[in-house]
């Protein structure tokens, strides 16, 4: 393997019995960057980590962490990679400083305690008991934690869940300057704004399997750029013009017809241009108009909504 890869997966397939949760997907992370795993609920996400961080056995395929079998070489594997899962499990009564120096306990070389309960933010909450922090603060005990060992590969499952708007953006740059500093991060996350912010490239599983991947801006291109408005009482949708050959798709928002445009990403200035023309034209007013670029959740929605057909 390349020692460039940090995490190599070929034709991974997982399964529970008779449901195959993972059905043959195959990607690589380079060492250094952080790659996002995406999907829907139940969509193999969380399958895939367990694999990747050793905590069951391959059914089929191979999985490779830092060049090595992350189950069967787990001795080897385990003190260079850092894990926080979905849920902590910590000791209610312990505080924050003692929970870290319970953990040091376990790991090699560790960071000193100072440094891992700063690192997430939680120096004025040092002293405070574990049961006492709030959901989002128990996050970034739990990112300190996984961050003890100054590990070469992150595993991090949904690690903002629970967090406020500035706590998540605090995580970011944490994340961030993990990765500068040389850090290989995988990242499973819901949050759509995290990956488009956070990764270098990213996948989008759906059952079981990769519809799409690349950089974000890979994955954007090609869905189209957005042009919609609030369609006028006394308009019908036939006399819509077309822009640049797109066709208006028609919602209902609150009792209100919205017509959308789904435009190239070189025709959004064009499009745009055309419909205010035809408007002017018209003298009709277009209330509620919007212009925007194709985004991150467009193309998830669309991915889930064809593997629904399917």
């Amino acid at each position: 393997m390349d020692t460039s890869t940090a995490i190599s997966v070929d034709g991974l397939r997982q399964r529970y019995g008779d449901f195959e949760a993972v059905a043959g997907i195959s990607f690589e992370v380079r060492a250094g960057e952080l790659f996002a795993l995406l999907g829907t609920n139940g969509a193999g996400k969380t399958t895939t980590l367990e694999a990747l961080e050793g905590h069951r056995p391959v059914h089929e395929g191979t999985v490779r962490v830092l060049g090595r079998d992350p189950h069967r070489e787990r001795r080897a594997v385990r003190p260079r990679i850092g894990i926080m899962l979905q849920e902590g499990g910590f000791f209610a009564d312990l505080t924050v400083a003692e929970t870290v120096d319970h953990w040091r306990g376990f790991t090699p070389a560790p960071r000193a305690r100072d440094e891992a309960v700063a690192l997430a933010g939680l120096t004025e909450k040092a002293d405070v008991r574990v049961r006492q922090l709030s959901g989002g603060q128990k996050r970034r005990l739990d990112l300190a934690l996984a961050l003890l060992g100054r590990p070469a590969v992150l595993f991090l499952d949904e690690p903002t869940t629970g967090m406020d708007p500035e706590a998540r953006r605090a995580t970011w740059t944490i994340v961030r300057d993990v990765v500068a500093d040389g850090t290989t991060v995988l990242l499973t996350t819901h949050y759509l704004e995290e990956a488009e912010h956070l990764a270098d490239r990213l996948a989008i599983l759906h059952r079981g399997r990769i519809e799409t991947a690349g950089t974000v801006g890979d994955v954007v291109a090609g869905h189209g750029d957005r042009i919609s408005f609030r369609l006028p009482e006394h308009l019908q949708v036939a006399e819509l013009p077309a822009l640049r050959g797109a066709r208006a798709g028609i919602t209902v928002d609150g009792g209100r017809t919205v017509a959308t445009y789904t435009v190239t990403v070189t025709g959004l200035q064009a499009g745009l241009y055309d419909l205010l023309r035809w408007a002017d034209g018209k003298r009709i007013r277009l209330d509620g108009l919007e212009a925007r670029s194709a985004s991150l959740e467009d193309v998830f929605l669309r991915t889930a909504a064809e593997g629904a057909t399917r």
